[in-house]
């Protein structure tokens, strides 16, 4: 199979080729924003800029780009555009800025919003430029821009401006469009709709001429629309040569058909006019389908809009359609066929007397319809009100071909849409994974559309919600898998061998050369299933590896996935791999299919089940693993190879691979949805319509005022009530009842003040339904979640809560936190792996908890003999929680109710006594109340059995990660979990469907869900969740959580607004994006916030760095970019705090690309090493991985210098700024990100301050100096980053040689002190010894060794574990001496060091 040829990859330009644009220079004469005097609007800069740069350049993207950077559309065509100066160029250069914005992904609308009064205008100017002649004024590939625009637009519901215009394209008016006498059967279908249609036929007859003709325009808009493409189509031959232009005119027009028809107010009155114009009939038929390269896109949007027009739903109710519904609907609609045949076609009379299961099939139909004539098949369409009447004595106009299959398409029988999900393999095989249309490769430029589903606001039903996520998962899955292979199977390089056979040259840690493949058993399949229940087979391979990635394959546990491969390879023994050319000509592969593991087989052939029973020992290399193939999948290949002499898949594997565990859970996701999607998963009514944005919450209730008339209430004696006093609230504040006479006893407190609006999200957390706290970064988002816990806890103790978050790490922190409060322990539950990080000896995984209880009873139990030794009563009552409860039921029980009886008012300290007495009583009834909940671990014996029994009945506050609810969500179901509560902690990084999933981790009580509440605690200003592919994170919309989506439809949220993370300055970086965010009180008051950082000058500041030998950013692999400059400096800064006595793990490291991180870590092991006088900083990653992550000191490299790259998202920038509590170092190239619009708020305040670097090398840390106070040591000004190196080296020097001088003065000692004083001589002629060897302290200037730097990144992600960089080798280490010569003269770097070599990203790191 030929695969795709890779897809160029755009390159953006550098600041120098930006400066010399024609554009920018026009830039900086009429709209730059930093430009003072700009020169007038002159309408002709308008008409030469999109000439000459946008129409001579074909629409060029890099064109594009720069005039929307340099912020064309804002500042300068939307601020002059009107009505009198709107012309072609003026509407095309609009639609390519919109367009532009929106394949960027930042915002598009706001300059539309800011000054709305043209827009009207301007939308029916592009209208009707939409529907102009192909050969007129506007040429076919403008009028595919305009197409695009218009699809952002109906994409864009959610704002007001938008939608105002596109209603009434899309309102029921539209029906205009309709034949007369299909509009006549769709009223006569809903009665209530001739009544509207009524009234809009009067409305109509009020309007002036000019305007009712406007309107009719508008409604006619979309049926003149599909007819202008029903023209374009007709004109693609079926062989000859076509424009390219066409093409993607008709694949833009498909695209827009889709979006239409996915969203519910859109497809509402539009599916019937789309319904009318028989466009799938006409698409079908069309060359362009049969045309293979050109049309094969083309072909897979067709069958998206084909699922679409059919999908299950009512259009006017927008309720989901059962099975049944859908079957009554296909029946009606095949016996109106029968009936008319009947009274009208003579030639049909067998057909209409035939069983309807006999003829609803696309053969039969074709049977009896194939042998009429094109007249009586368009009479047979016209009585159907499918097609206008055909006048007498006249012949039809259309063809057979279309005739007959129109009324076959339309009448035969579909198959189920959850029967073709159950029948789909959930494995990718070669067809789809490397099938560019549906899983495109890293370099998707946005240019071209997809035929992928996309994720926006509103979705038809729960199933079709289910569905599209369900599809992209497991194409994002796929895009990983694809990589796997293609990393492994090239690593064992497979060649052809001399006799025709396949040779490995290589070897691959995830990969091994299959010895035999056999299947073993196939399963009979299920009553009413085609595909056999059951596929396993053996896999035999030799494990003649290091022992330890031996033990990582004999380790592969029951459900892991691995994927078996056939290669045949075309290319001799010893040929190169060129990562550039396509895989699988090189490779050869021709099949890849998924297993899934049952566990590896002993000596005598049987399954080696996982279990605490250590693991038999195996003698060889030779094992044998037994897998499930997937059936779906096996029964397809079967039938292929049985009907078609295909040759037998299964007998061609010859490799294995593995993948990493935690990313190999994709399979038991995609079951789980589809298991979903099989059961009636029952969503909350409250919650389903606002799951899929049908329906917006009320924001307010506003309850009436009481009147004062109506009858009043008579007292005991039959007086009035005062009326006063009934007015009266007495208000007293709760006292816990006393627990107990021991210290213990006491409840823990919470030690927190929260702010109004924490109190107020806590409020709306313990209230019923759907609550949503937007939390920025240091707002106290877990002290509120915890508080809100705790509530739920003691208010509602028969209910149980979920605890959901992304990370294990965020989980940790919670619960950390929920253990310090007054929350009984043997309530508390943590599930999955996560819970061995926690910071607490206790254990609170399943089997910890069951420990936990059966030590816990013994303790009971013990206090219990103590209470009955007190009490002098014979017996054992100790022995078990049975006999320890008929104790406190006859003896405990009755003493106290005796007790009670006899003790009477004594006095004013009666209520102190009982109070005392009873938290007595409340201490022992307690011991009785969990020995009779732990009563069933007595009656459970195994562990497996308790453990299950905590999860379900015994604990109150279950906590997981929502990938863990993914994962085990069959078998939590089938145990009868249940839950009450549901809160989710960040939010706004988990995947829209694993936000979903834990909605329905139960099964319904009675047809309802018992959800009662759902809190969702996150911040959609901070960055979405990781989605690896482009295309689906860009084009599907994959990247916004379901958080985001309820924030964009209009949910109400409580946000959080007070910080106390980070200094008041550095909080106004990022506190611009918030509503209203401030500080905390103690962010003035506490010192280390009003206290300056030691040594700089700033506690912020943006430090410009330039191309350092003459280079700025390189990219040796796409997208792995690095910055060598920046690397450098900010190394050399953080060795210099450190010197300056900063704590290094106060100090972390982040950059925005995987490359520089890599790049940064190899130059810290070179230049800091293990030295005790610097240190490693706390972390060096990349902004996206440190999210929800903080510390003192950040220093951050932005890498890029040509363009401004994927920190144009906002919300990138503001996890970047928020990370830092007390000093942020940016560097940065500033002429580049600056000029960056999206920036603006927090880049004019870091270009405020000066752009070198100033510090005071005097200072020590910590100082005394205020923050913003002059300081009294001498400011020193960095201009460069070899300044910096050289400065930071003889400062090292410097404290080495006072180190020396400290050393030389305790030798002069007396001579009674000899032997000491040869001591320390000996300690310090070590020390030297020491300089001499460590690379760490040697190497603190010496740049020269900046290519072995970005060679050893390479090496780190190229090579296996066991292997080091190139800094480790003995050559590498120069002595103090070379030092000394090297930082004699000025710094420098040979021209090698910028030669990228070979780094390659491990594919899960690539950015």
């Amino acid at each position: 199979m030929a695969a795709p040829a890779q897809p160029k990859k755009i390159v953006a330009p550098t600041v120098s080729q930006i400066n010399a644009e024609f554009v920018t220079q026009l830039a900086c004469k009429y709209w730059a924003p930093h430009i003072k005097k700009k020169s007038p609007f002159d309408i002709k800069v308008i008409e030469d800029i999109y000439e000459k740069e946008i129409v001579k350049s074909r629409f060029a993207i890099r064109k594009i780009m720069l005039l929307e950077f340099s912020q064309y559309l804002e500042n300068y065509l939307w601020m002059n555009y009107s009505p009198e100066v709107s012309s072609k160029a003026y509407l095309m250069s609009i639609c390519c800025m919109v367009n532009e914005k929106f394949r960027e992904n930042v915002p598009a609308w706001e300059t539309f919003k800011k000054k709305p009064d043209h827009f009207p205008f301007f939308f029916k100017c592009i209208l009707k430029a939409a529907l102009a002649e192909t050969d007129g004024e506007f040429s076919l590939h403008e009028q595919t821009v305009l197409l695009l625009f218009l699809d952002h637009c109906f994409n864009s519901l959610e704002v007001d401006l938008i939608r105002s215009q596109v209603q009434q394209l899309i309102s029921l008016p539209m029906w205009m469009g309709l034949q007369p006498a299909r509009l006549e059967l769709e009223l006569k279908k809903t009665p209530k709709l001739r009544k509207f249609w009524n009234l809009i036929k009067k409305n109509d007859e009020k309007m002036d001429p000019e305007a009712r003709e406007q309107s009719f325009q508008e409604r006619r808009f979309l049926s003149q629309l599909i007819q202008k493409f029903i023209s374009v189509l007709k004109s693609v031959p079926l062989s000859e040569p076509v424009t390219m232009d066409k093409v993607h005119y008709c694949e833009r027009f498909i695209e827009l058909m889709i979006d239409l028809e996915a969203l519910l107010p859109t497809r509402r009155w539009f599916n019937t006019i789309l319904d009318d114009s028989h466009l799938l009939v006409h698409c079908y038929l069309s060359n362009l389908v049969h045309r293979e390269e050109d049309g094969h896109l083309f072909s897979q949007l067709l069958d998206m809009l084909k699922f679409y027009t059919g999908f299950e739903i009512n259009d006017q109710t927008g309720n989901a359609l059962t099975e049944n519904e859908m079957t009554t609907i296909h029946y009606d609609r095949i016996t109106s066929l029968q009936r008319a045949a009947f009274a009208h076609f003579p030639e049909l009379y067998d057909f209409a007397l035939s069983n309807v299961a006999e003829v609803d099939t696309r053969e039969s139909l074709v049977k009896f319809f194939g042998p009429l004539s094109s007249n009586t098949l368009h009479q047979v369409a016209s009585y159907l009100c499918l097609l206008p009447i055909l006048p007498k004595n006249e012949d039809t106009t259309f063809d057979k071909e279309f005739l007959l299959e129109l009324l076959v398409s339309r009448h035969e029988r579909r198959i189920s849409q959850i029967q073709q999900l159950n029948q789909m393999p959930l494995y990718p095989t070669e067809k789809i994974i490397w099938d560019e249309n549906i899983v495109p490769t890293e370099y998707y430029s946005g240019e071209g559309c997809l035929a992928l589903p996309k994720l926006n606001l509103q979705f038809l039903t729960l199933h079709d919600y289910l569905l599209r996520n369900f599809n992209l998962f497991r194409l994002e899955s796929t895009y990983e898998i694809r990589q796997d292979i293609e990393d492994s199977v090239s690593r064992m390089k497979p060649w052809q061998s001399e006799y025709g056979g396949v040779v490995f040259g290589g070897w691959a840690r995830m990969a091994q050369p299959i010895v035999a493949f056999t299947v073993v058993e196939v399963a009979k399949p299920n009553i009413g299933e085609n595909w056999p229940t059951r596929v396993r087979a053996d896999v035999t391979i030799n494990l003649n590896v290091r022992d330890h990635i031996k033990d990582e394959w004999e380790g592969l546990r029951k459900h892991d996935v691995c994927f078996l491969v056939t290669v045949r390879p075309t290319k001799p023994y010893g040929t190169k791999f060129d990562r550039r050319r396509p895989f699988i000509e090189q490779i050869g592969l021709v099949y890849v299919r998924g297993c899934e593991i049952q566990g590896m087989l002993d000596d005598k052939g049987r399954v080696i089940e996982d279990g605490p029973e250590p693991r038999p020992n195996l003698r060889g290399e030779s094992r044998t693993f037994r897998v499930f193939l997937d059936p779906n999948q096996y029964q397809q290949d079967m039938t292929n190879t049985i009907q078609n002499g295909a040759e037998d898949v299964y007998e061609t594997f010859n490799i294995i691979m593995r993948r990493k565990p935690k990313e190999n859970n994709f399979k038991a996701v995609l079951e789980t949805i589809r298991n979903l999607m099989n059961t009636d998963c029952v969503v909350p009514d409250w919650l389903h319509d606002i799951i899929l944005a049908l329906q917006i919450p009320p924001f307010r209730i506003t309850f009436p005022v009481r009147s004062g008339k109506g009858k009043k209430r008579k007292d005991v004696d039959g007086e009035d009530e005062d009326t006063e006093e009934a007015k009266t609230l007495i208000v007293e504040p709760h006292v816990i009842p006393n627990r107990g006479p021991y210290p213990y006893n006491q409840p823990k407190r919470n030690t927190i003040q929260f702010t109004h609006t924490q109190i107020e999200a806590i409020r709306a957390g313990m209230q019923p339904g759907l609550t949503m706290v937007v939390g920025p970064p240091g707002t106290g988002k877990t002290d509120v979640a915890v508080q809100i816990i705790s509530n739920i806890y003691h208010n509602f103790p028969e209910q149980r809560t979920l605890i959901v978050t992304h990370s294990n790490q965020a989980l940790n922190q919670l619960f950390e936190k929920i253990m310090a409060l007054d929350i009984d322990e043997r309530h508390l539950l943590r599930l999955g792996h996560g819970e061995e990080e926690l910071e607490t000896e206790k254990d609170f995984s399943r089997y910890g908890r069951v420990n936990y209880v059966l030590a816990r009873r013994i303790e009971l139990l013990e206090e219990v003999k103590r209470l009955q030794k007190s009490l002098g009563v014979p017996g054992d009552a100790s022995y078990t929680c049975e006999t320890a409860g008929y104790f406190f039921l006859y003896q405990v029980m009755s003493r106290w109710e005796e007790y009670i009886s006899k003790v009477k008012n004594k006095g004013r300290t009666y209520e102190e006594d009982m109070e005392i007495a009873e938290g007595c009583f409340r201490h022992i009834k307690k011991i009785f109340t969990q020995l009779e909940e732990f009563r069933a671990s007595e009656l459970l014996r195994s562990g497996l059995d308790r453990s299950k029994y905590l999860l379900v009945k015994e604990a109150k506050i279950i906590a997981m990660t929502c990938t863990h609810a993914a994962l085990k969500r069959h078998d939590l179901v089938k145990l009868g979990f249940k839950y009450d509560n549901i809160l989710m902690e960040e939010a706004a990084q988990i995947l829209e469907i694993e936000t979903f999933i834990p909605l329905l981790l139960q099964n319904p009580q009675d047809g309802f869900s018992r959800l009662k509440r759902w809190i969702m605690i996150g911040d959609h200003h901070q960055l979405p969740p990781v989605i690896k592919n482009m295309a689906f994170q860009k084009y599907s919309n994959m990247e916004q959580s379901l958080f985001t989506r309820f924030v964009r439809v209009g949910v109400p949220t409580v946000d959080l607004d007070a910080q106390g993370r980070a200094r008041a300055s550095l909080c106004n970086l990022y506190n611009w994006r918030y509503k209203n965010l401030g500080n905390l009180p103690h962010v003035q008051l506490l010192p280390e916030f009003s206290t300056a950082n030691a040594g700089l000058l700033y506690d912020f500041q943006l430090i410009n760095v330039e191309d350092f030998q003459g280079v700025g950013e390189s990219e040796p692999n796409p997208y792995f970019y690095q910055n060598l400059g920046e690397a450098e400096y900010v190394v050399a800064l953080f060795m210099y705090m450190c010197l300056l006595g900063y704590p290094a793990d106060k100090i972390s490291i982040l950059t925005t690309y995987n490359g520089q991180k890599h790049l940064i870590r190899d130059i810290i092991n070179r230049r800091c090493g293990s030295n005790p006088l610097i240190g490693r900083p706390n972390k060096v990653t990349t902004v996206d991985r440190f999210q929800g992550q903080q510390n003192d000191y950040i220093l951050l490299s932005l890498v890029r210098t040509r363009a401004v790259g994927h920190l144009r998202d906002v919300r990138r920038l503001v996890v970047a700024m928020s990370r830092a509590r007390l000093g942020l170092y940016i560097f940065a190239r500033v002429s580049l990100f600056q000029n960056c619009f999206e920036l603006t708020p927090a880049f004019s305040q870091l270009t405020a301050r000066p752009l070198h670097l100033h510090i005071i090398p005097t200072e020590p840390f910590p100082t005394s100096r205020k923050n913003g106070e002059r300081p009294s040591h001498e400011v020193q000004i960095i201009k460069n980053m070899p300044q910096m190196a050289n400065f930071v080296y003889n400062m090292y020097m410097h404290l080495i040689q006072t180190t020396h001088h400290y050393h030389q003065t305790l030798l002069q000692l007396p001579p009674a002190m000899v032997e000491e004083g040869e001591e320390v001589q000996s300690q310090e002629t070590e020390l030297e010894t020491e300089e001499e060897a460590n690379p760490a302290q040697a190497d603190l200037s010496s740049l020269t060794d900046a290519t072995s730097s970005q060679e050893s990144s390479a090496s780190q992600t190229e090579s296996t574990p066991n292997q080091t960089g190139a800094s480790s080798s003995p050559e590498a280490i120069p002595t103090t001496s070379d030092i000394t010569a090297t930082v004699a003269g000025p710094v420098t770097v040979p021209a090698e060091a910028n030669a990228s070599q070979a780094v390659t990203p491990a594919p899960e790191e690539t950015k």
